[in-house]
């Protein structure tokens, strides 16, 4: 394990029920990060989505595999979000569901850089469940001052 929770909290702003990463496993800087979210029933988008067949909302994955890329850009600079910046999720392209996430799986994430100019950055991303990639995209994202 290369950052659990606790060491997560320092690179995202993000709090329950809106924190997607429950530990980071690899990490190469300007390069890429892996990670994973453990789902369980007690989350609460399952209440609603669906109480008779819960899968996890394709979107919370999207926003999952961007917090990754969060984490990956920052400890990339050596630096911790201070309050004086944001890191925003700016586009998603390409995105591909293959196969639905339900409680019980591990959504194992892989993102990669693929550019960073003037703080735009470009990503590959993937998320696998026991070695299967059910969803990936190309997602941009921006650095700005608050």
């Amino acid at each position: 394990m290369l950052l659990d929770v606790k060491e997560i909290f320092e690179y995202l702003p993000h709090r329950y029920p809106f924190l997607l990463v429950d530990r980071v496993t690899e990490f190469e800087a300007g390069s890429y990060l892996k990670g994973y979210k453990n789902v369980t029933y007690n989350e609460p988008q399952f209440t609603g989505h669906f109480p008779d067949n819960p899968i996890m909302p394709g979107v919370m994955i999207i926003e999952a595999m961007a917090q990754c890329t969060g984490i990956l850009a920052f400890k990339t600079q050596e630096v911790k979000p201070d309050g004086t910046s944001m890191y925003y999720l700016a586009a998603v392209d390409n995105c591909r569901f293959r196969k639905p996430a339900i409680p019980g799986d591990k959504l194992e994430f892989e993102v990669k850089t693929v550019n960073n100019k003037k703080g735009i950055w470009k990503f590959e991303c993937k998320t696998f469940v026991e070695g299967k990639i059910i969803a990936s995209c190309d997602m941009l994202c921006a650095e700005r001052k608050v």
